[in-house]
C-alpha cells in the first residue's frame, strides 16, 4: 500500500470560470509534487465544472468532487479539510495565483521547524490581468515561541493572509474549522496560533487577486449568509449573535489550547483589552497594513508556472 500525499491542497469555488484555469496552472505547476489537489466545486452555474473535469482528466492529483446544491463557503471549505489526506494541508482561491516554488519553500520550512504549525510567504495584490498592485510585509509577531504574544498580535494587528498558508494538517483539525459568523476567519487563525509559531517566507510567492467578482463586501448579515446560508434567518440568527460568536470564539480557542495556566490567563487579559476597546467599535474592520511605496518590482509572469491550457480547454 503506498502512501498519501504530504500536501493536500483544496480548493473550494463557486463559479470561478474566469480564473481558475490560471489557479489550477501555478498549482499543477509548482516544484514540489507531493500534493494532491482537492477541488469542490459549490453547485456553480457556469463552465466551473466543465473546465475542473478536463484538468482531472489531465493530471492524476486532482479529485473533483461538485455539490449538488450551495452549500455555503465555509462548509465547502470544511469539506475539502475532511477529504484531505496528506500531513499538511493548504486552503487555495480559485482565482489567486502562486510562484511556482511556494510550496517547496513552505514544506522545507515545515521540515526544519517541528515546532512551527503554519508557513506563508509575503503577500501581493493583483488585479485581474495579474498586474500588481499592492504589496505588503508581514507585520505581524506570530513568530514569537510565546503564545500569548503571538494571540496578542493577531487581534490588534492585521495585515497577513495566514488562512492561505500551508499548516499541519493535525493542528488544523484540532481548532472549530471554518465557522460563518462575523469574522470567522480571523478566529480560526488566533486559533490555529494558539497551537504553535507560524514561519513567513520574506519574498513574494503568494498572489492574492481583487476583481470585481467578489462577494468581500456587503453587510455583516449578507457576509455571513454567503458564508453559510442558514444564516439568512433574521430571528435565529440576529447581528447580535453574528457579533456574539466571534468574541465567544476567541473564548473557546483559549479554553481549548494547548496553553499553560498562566498563558491562558495572560490570553484572557490581551482578550479583555481588545474587547473593551475593539470588539464592537467600527475601527474593528481589518485594516490591510501600508502598501509598500514604491512598489516592489515582482516578475509575477515569470514566477508564475504558466501551462498551455489549449491542450486542456
Amino acid at each position: 500500500m503506498s502512501a498519501g500525499p504530504r500536501v493536500s491542497i483544496g480548493l473550494p469555488v463557486y463559479n470561478g470560470e474566469l480564473f481558475i484555469a490560471e489557479s489550477l496552472e501555478a498549482l499543477l505547476g509548482q516544484s514540489y509534487t507531493d500534493f494532491e489537489l482537492i477541488i469542490s466545486d459549490n453547485a456553480s452555474t457556469d463552465d466551473t465544472a466543465g473546465i475542473c473535469r478536463r484538468y482531472a482528466k489531465e493530471d492524476s492529483r486532482i479529485r473533483y468532487f461538485r455539490q449538488p446544491l450551495n452549500i455555503g463557503l465555509a462548509p465547502n471549505h470544511n469539506f475539502v479539510v475532511r477529504e484531505a489526506r496528506g500531513e499538511a494541508f493548504k486552503w487555495a482561491a480559485h482565482d489567486d495565483l502562486y510562484a511556482r516554488n511556494l510550496l517547496e519553500r513552505c514544506m522545507a520550512a515545515l521540515d526544519e521547524h517541528p515546532d512551527v504549525v503554519l508557513v506563508h510567504s509575503w503577500t501581493a495584490r493583483i488585479d485581474s490581468s495579474g498586474k500588481v498592485t499592492r504589496a505588503f510585509e508581514y507585520p505581524m509577531t506570530t513568530s514569537s515561541p510565546h503564545a500569548p504574544e503571538r494571540f496578542r498580535s493577531i487581534l490588534f494587528d492585521s495585515g497577513g493572509d495566514d488562512d492561505y498558508g500551508v499548516m499541519r494538517l493535525d493542528v488544523l483539525r484540532r481548532t472549530a474549522m471554518k465557522e460563518s459568523y462575523h469574522h470567522a476567519d480571523r478566529t480560526i487563525i488566533a486559533e490555529i496560533g494558539l497551537h504553535g509559531r507560524f514561519y513567513q517566507i520574506p519574498e513574494w510567492l503568494y498572489f492574492r487577486r481583487e476583481h470585481p467578482g467578489q462577494n468581500s463586501r456587503g453587510t455583516i448579515r449578507t457576509r455571513c449568509v454567503n458564508m453559510d446560508p442558514r444564516r439568512a434567518s433574521r430571528f435565529r440568527h440576529p447581528t447580535g449573535r453574528l457579533y456574539g460568536e466571534y468574541v465567544w470564539a476567541y473564548i473557546a480557542a483559549i479554553q481549548h489550547a494547548p496553553l499553560s495556566a498562566r498563558d491562558r490567563r495572560e490570553c484572557y487579559r490581551y482578550l479583555a483589552q481588545w474587547f473593551s476597546t475593539r470588539a464592537l467599535a467600527a475601527r474593528n474592520e481589518p485594516i490591510m497594513p501600508e502598501s509598500l511605496d514604491p512598489l516592489p518590482t515582482i516578475p509575477v509572469d515569470s514566477v508564475v508556472p504558466r501551462w498551455d491550457t489549449r491542450r486542456v480547454l
